[in-house]
């Protein structure tokens, strides 16, 4: 009975209609119908050919869950808990320390919640690093947020609002995001209006405003927190979450913190 069929009615079915699928896609692909040979040997290369295709996605999709499987905080691995830029970066530092920087923005929520833990970390990290920090301009060339952080900067009071407009956003709950309303929050304040205003406008703080899009660009960042270490590994609190399946918050800035160590300890080897 080997090679007879149970089920003969429902064969014959089965085959007619993969057939005539395979024919409709054939037709579909070439637009030509007079020109597609059908054969038992057409369909069983047809047939193949969709076999091998599922076969490479299936091998895509064990290979990431086997490089997910073993993904780690404290030993990340490449396209798990960080990527790798295609075109490093420069970076601005010299010797052996290591440039970190962070693309952030003052209204994200994930920022705030990163920032007393990224804090902490630059403290721990001490002079092994040197930190920046970039404003993404999610507004465009005059992105009011990113304007306000390059202002601050300019009048060398960064260090000492950098955490208070967080605080107004997001504990204030103050909406800074039109130049008139940051203008007046600045000089509610304790900051000179007058000289705010100057900064504000300055050719300076227009210049560095217009170029953040590019440079965001170049380090291939569209989302905030996102951390580049040494202008080469590209890393944030939600790869380390998604790598490692983590829920916890407090669990969460742990591993990111250990997966920044790992990167810059890799980093330093290359010095």
């Amino acid at each position: 009975m080997a090679g007879i069929s149970l089920y003969p009615n429902r064969t014959v079915y089965v085959v007619v209609r993969l057939s005539s699928q395979i024919f409709i896609n054939r037709v579909a692909e070439t637009g030509r119908p007079e020109e597609v040979v059908f054969s038992p040997s057409f369909v069983q290369s047809y047939l193949w050919k969709d076999v091998m295709r599922t076969l490479r996605f299936a091998l895509v999709a064990a290979a990431l869950v086997v490089n997910f499987a073993n993904a780690s905080p404290t030993d990340p691995r490449v396209g798990a808990e960080y990527t790798v830029l295609a075109a490093p970066q420069p970076t601005q530092t010299t010797g052996k320390k290591i440039e970190v920087v962070e693309f952030f923005a003052y209204h994200c929520g994930a920022c705030n919640a990163f920032e007393p833990t990224l804090n902490a970390w630059i403290k721990k990290q001490g002079d092994n690093i040197v930190m920046r920090r970039i404003p993404l301009p999610f507004q465009g060339a005059s992105d009011p947020e990113a304007r306000l952080f390059l202002t601050l900067d300019a009048m060398g009071k960064l260090e000492q609002y950098h955490d208070r407009v967080f605080r107004a956003v997001h504990v204030e709950r103050k909406r800074l995001m039109k130049d008139n309303d940051i203008i007046a929050w600045a000089a509610a304040n304790g900051l000179d209006k007058a000289k705010f205003t100057e900064a504000w406008n300055s050719f300076g703080v227009q210049t560095k405003l217009k170029r953040l899009q590019a440079i965001a660009e170049a380090y291939k960042a569209s989302s905030t927190p996102t951390v580049v270490i040494d202008g080469r590994y590209v890393v944030s609190p939600s790869t380390v979450q998604q790598a490692n399946n983590i829920q916890n918050v407090g669990q969460l800035m742990t591993a990111t913190t250990q997966t920044l160590d790992a990167l810059v300890t890799k980093a330093a080897q290359t010095k």
